[in-house]
């Protein structure tokens, strides 16, 4: 069976809650939390391990922060089952857990952010997911020409994963 070519995403966090910081302090995190059935399924049948990712800050910062690699991937999320963590759910059920996470590593923190208005601004990234009105998905597929342009923008090499 042939290999699968490597794929590269976009994944979302709030910077109060886990910031690029936090994932350059730790070196690697669970992405835990995904409450949404296609980010859940990109996780699921699409993340494999080697995969690029652009961490990227949501709520007011609204920009591509950091580099870093998926290193573990698909497994059930276990605070889906934790009654006492934010991410509980009372419909998951620990033979069929609806959630899952993947785990990924710190590569990079961009020099300085590219923010969501300069990403909207270019024209090579129009179709790009996290420019398109109501794209809310906090984990999202990237076209390898996007991710090319962005590490251009950057100033890091499109190889850094």
């Amino acid at each position: 069976m042939a290999k699968q070519a490597k794929r590269y995403w976009l994944m979302k966090s709030e910077p109060d809650v886990y910031s690029i910081d936090d994932l350059a302090k730790d070196g690697s995190t669970m992405w835990e939390g995904v409450r949404n059935y296609q980010a859940r399924n990109y996780m699921r049948d699409d993340m494999k391990k080697g995969d690029g990712v652009f961490f990227y800050h949501s709520n007011l910062d609204k920009a591509i922060v950091g580099v870093a690699r998926v290193s573990k991937e698909a497994y059930p999320d276990p605070t889906q089952l934790d009654p006492k963590h934010k991410y509980f759910d009372k419909k998951a059920k620990p033979e069929n857990p609806p959630w899952l996470v993947v785990e990924i590593e710190f590569v990079a923190k961009l020099d300085k952010p590219i923010e969501l208005a300069t990403l909207k601004d270019h024209d090579d990234l129009e179709t790009m997911a996290v420019t398109q009105k109501f794209q809310r998905l906090s984990v999202q597929p990237v076209d390898y020409a996007h991710w090319k342009t962005i590490c251009k923008m950057a100033g890091i090499k499109a190889g850094i994963v």
